[in-house]
Parts: structure tokens; sequence; C-alpha cells
């Protein structure tokens, strides 16, 4: 009897060591650009979570290139196949360089937040910058988006890993855009840390 405990016991904690779900839907930043899928920050920040206690499955959605319509458009197919605990939306980066609408942003983002929310799970919006391409006035309106809906929606916001790396050249890419794979493993380091008050 208690060796039929223990085997059941085995099999339920083995079933639930993976009971939360953490899916990163993002663009080139996340999606590891020029490098082997498992360089990439989301891949790495699993083991990372696991060392602080938090037994958490990643899945890395991202996709480089994505706008927030792109990613409002995969969304629910990614919800329906993963199922997620907790979302972290890393987007807009796309969007900016290319001059859309703010409220266009916004507007996608906010369709993104709440269709997390109505599945039941936790949205976390990542801040974005962008270079001043298109004047001072766009870039300062756009990195406004983030906290704004941060508040409206009640959805954490987490600080934009590329503004500590960006002066970093040797972790840079020639692009002056995207980190390279020495990069990885510190943002992976600093997105867990900013992640963990919010997993419960």
């Amino acid at each position: 009897m208690m060796r039929f405990l223990s085997v059941l016991l085995f099999v339920v904690f083995s079933l639930n060591a993976y009971s939360n779900t953490l899916l990163v839907v993002g663009d080139s930043l996340s999606a590891g650009y020029q490098m082997r899928a498992e360089q990439s920050w989301p891949v790495l920040m699993e083991p990372v979570l696991a060392q602080q206690g938090h037994s958490i499955n990643v899945v890395n959605a991202s996709i480089s290139g994505d706008t927030t319509g792109n990613g409002l458009a995969r969304l629910p197919n990614l919800l329906q196949q993963h199922n997620p605990d907790y979302v972290i939306i890393e987007l807009g980066a796309n969007d900016g360089l290319r001059g859309f609408s703010p409220s266009t942003i916004r507007n996608n983002l906010g369709q993104m937040i709440t269709r997390i929310h109505d599945e039941g799970a936790t949205a976390l919006l990542m801040q974005i910058h962008v270079p001043p391409n298109y004047g001072k006035r766009y870039s300062e309106i756009f990195s406004k988006i983030y906290p704004q809906l941060s508040k409206q929606y009640n959805a954490p916001l987490l600080p934009f890993f590329l503004e500590k790396i960006i002066l970093k050249q040797d972790w840079m890419m020639e692009d002056g855009l995207h980190p390279k794979p020495d990069a990885q493993p510190w943002i992976a380091q600093f997105v867990a840390s900013e992640l963990t008050p919010y997993l419960h």
C-alpha cells in the first residue's frame, strides 16, 4: 500500500512539476535574432526561475518582425494551444520603427491584455522605447503607451531590458538594435528578477 502511495505521489508531483506555463509573445528582441532558439533569453529563463523555486514551463512564441497587430492576430491560437498562466507581451518596437499610429498600437496591446485576462491568465506588459526616428514627440508618446495601459488594465509593467545593455557594444549586434547571444543570459536573469514578484 505504501509503495502504491509513493508511486501515486510521484506521478502527481511529475504532472505538477510544470504546473505553470509562461508564454512570451514578442518580436526579434525575444525570438533570438540571428542565433539558435535555445540561446534566446526566454529559453534561458526557465532554469533561472527553477533556481528561484518557480517550476514554470516557458514557451517562447516570439517571431522576428512581429508587430502588435501580428501578436494580436496570433494570440487566440497561442492561448488555446498553451493555456498559459502568465503571458509576457514584448511587442511594439517594429510598430514604432515604422511610425505606426500610437492609437493603433495602444488598441492592439489593450486587446491583447483583455483577451489574456479573459482566459484567466496574468498579462505582463514589457516597456518598449524606440529611437526618435520620427521626432522626439512621437517617441515620447510611444513610450507613454505602456505605463498608461499598465494602469488602465492593471497589468504589471516590466522594464525594457535593452536600456541596460544598449551601451555595452560587446553585447550588441552591429545594427545597434539587437543583443548578441552573449547578452542573453544576463537578460534572462534580469527579466526573471523583475517577473518573480508577480508569480504565485
